[in-house]
């Protein structure tokens, strides 16, 4: 579940996952703090991949109601004219699948990108579900938009999606946002923290993690 030996974290999250939204200055805070010293492996989690169908009244009131307890937590923005939307399909796999084809391009911009389609979700209502604003964003953060296009589109980085999928699923996580910390001298994964903390509260932990691994 990653390079053993070499003390990483492992961050398993879904770009249109609301708490993971709320998480966004928190891995910020982490990336900041260790830079290098501290590489992060992105695991798209698989939020809702695959749904086909479009959001009732009853789903819309629950995701509200979620993105409200986020933003409360954290301050993070959010848009709320997205639940004027009539008839949208809150299918997570494009989002996952585009980060994971811009990993596959340059992996210095897989956090950038990310955190990019969190922002255009979240705080802009922009349909990310969607190719063309997926490219769109890709383009913002300096990648060439034909080539992104070829990439989502493929087999290999629908498969490399899906694997992601599963190695959270391998992993037992059960929600987002999920990190671990390691590996220990077993080869094992510390578990840093399974559900939103801000960075005032992680940072501690993650430092005394970190110290007793070293």
């Amino acid at each position: 579940m990653g390079r053993r030996g070499e003390l990483h974290a492992i961050y398993f999250a879904d770009p249109m996952c609301s708490w993971c939204w709320g998480f966004a200055p928190t891995i910020a805070a982490i990336r900041m703090e260790y830079g290098d010293d501290l590489p992060i492996r992105l695991v798209m989690g698989g939020l809702r991949p695959g749904t086909d169908q479009p959001m009732t009244e009853a789903a819309q009131q629950d995701v509200r109601n979620h993105w409200e307890h986020v933003h409360e937590a954290s301050g993070q923005p959010f848009e709320f004219s997205f639940f004027d939307r009539k008839g949208f399909i809150y299918d997570t796999d494009p989002a996952a699948r585009a980060a994971v084809a811009v990993r596959r391009e340059d992996r210095s911009l897989e956090f950038p990108f990310f955190e990019s389609v969190q922002h255009a979700f979240y705080a802009e209502n922009r349909d990310v579900t969607k190719p063309d604003v997926l490219a769109d964003l890709a383009a913002e953060i300096g990648l060439d938009r034909e080539s992104f296009l070829h990439l989502f589109g493929s087999e290999e980085v629908r498969q490399e999606t899906w694997k992601d999928y599963a190695v959270s699923q391998q992993a037992r996580i059960r929600g987002f946002p999920t990190l671990l910390v390691g590996p220990n001298g077993e080869g094992a994964y510390i578990l840093v923290t399974h559900g939103y903390r801000g960075p005032g509260e992680l940072m501690p932990v993650l430092n005394s993690i970190l110290e007793a691994l070293r």
